[in-house]
């Protein structure tokens, strides 16, 4: 069968054995463009995520060191700039094309969060927080903010914290739903631990923020919890 984009040989420099634009690259290459997304292993998406910032080095070793160091390709690419750089071996340059991969999925999820209103579209709504949230090694707690004819009009950042804790507190999270004007708000958050089960803590603030945003018309659809495995809804779980 025919390439779609056949390779000439090109012979290596002098001195450079790590160069290998027309060989083992070039395959990864037009096997990721011919079969796409799933045709390449974790490992080989992040050896050639990093041959395009370091092209003249084996950097298969490289990318299996990184995935032995963080676990995963997702919590790679959540992986701290800072972190990264304890590694070592990873310029700036090469931690740069890391968070562009990151940065680009999670663009990706949440623009079909923003192109139709978010109870219509559950699913996608899930799927945004999932690829921002659930291979953090750090908790992150979300709130989106909805208009009246349920769409997104804001999706704010309202702290990030320890291995195991993210402050949220009840006055800023309805301060900032009256500032934006906001009808209705769906919480999220993860649990670095991997386990979405809420904890009682989650629980009452969660019923405490349902209160507060009565008092000034403003709902709450939600609280919903990501885990690495999976996610769960206190309004599925009958906790608001």
């Amino acid at each position: 069968m025919d390439h779609l984009f056949p390779e000439r040989p090109h012979p290596k420099p002098p001195g450079d054995p790590g160069h290998d634009a027309s060989g083992h690259r070039g395959r990864l290459r037009r096997r990721l463009i011919e079969q796409g997304p799933d045709a390449l292993q974790d490992h080989e998406l992040v050896e050639y995520l990093l041959a395009l910032a370091i092209p003249r080095r084996d950097t298969k070793p490289l990318a299996r060191r990184l995935l032995a160091a963080f676990g995963s390709y997702g919590a790679l690419l959540h992986a701290d700039p800072e972190a990264l750089a304890r590694i070592g071996g990873l310029t700036e340059g090469v931690i740069g094309a890391i968070k562009i991969v990151e940065a680009s999925a999670v663009r990706m999820r949440r623009a079909r969060v923003t192109a139709q209103p978010i109870l219509s579209s559950w699913d996608a709504l899930l799927e945004y927080p999932h690829v921002d949230m659930a291979d953090r090694g750090v908790e992150r707690v979300r709130a989106l903010h909805l208009n009246s004819r349920n769409e997104l009009i804001r999706d704010d950042l309202m702290s990030e914290g320890s291995i195991d804790q993210a402050a949220l507190h009840l006055r800023e999270v309805i301060r900032k739903a009256i500032d934006y004007g906001s009808a209705s708000l769906i919480l999220v958050h993860n649990h670095p631990s991997g386990d979405p089960k809420p904890s009682k803590a989650d629980i009452g603030l969660t019923r405490e923020i349902v209160e507060a945003g009565r008092l000034f018309g403003i709902g709450v659809h939600d609280h919903v919890i990501i885990g690495r495995d999976g996610h769960s809804s206190m309004k599925a779980l009958g906790l608001l």
